[in-house]
């Protein structure tokens, strides 16, 4: 287990610059998001996730939840690597 990443099979990256001063400058709404994500998003992609689901919907609200969405395929796409099929959540 690597940090607080705990076991998973999604790609890990060294990043450069200040990864706390970047979260800092993430708007309230997202930044509490990410506060309750299960799996461990980077700045950049939860920003640009974000961004790209924003400009689609119109609405923040339903931005976010474009991002529990993604989110929750995410996990199952993990779940079926590290468990296989069978997985409930494959």
């Amino acid at each position: 287990m690597a940090g607080n990443l705990g076991h998973t099979s999604l790609k890990r990256k060294r990043r450069s610059g200040d990864p706390m001063r970047d979260y800092d400058r993430l708007p309230p709404d997202l930044r509490q998001w990410v506060s309750t994500a299960a799996l461990p998003w980077s700045v950049t992609s939860v920003a640009r996730t974000f961004k790209k689901a924003l400009s689609s919907s119109g609405d923040r609200r339903l931005a976010l939840q474009e991002l529990d969405r993604i989110e929750q395929k995410l996990r199952a796409k993990d779940a079926r690597k590290i468990w296989g099929a069978a997985h409930p959540d494959a």
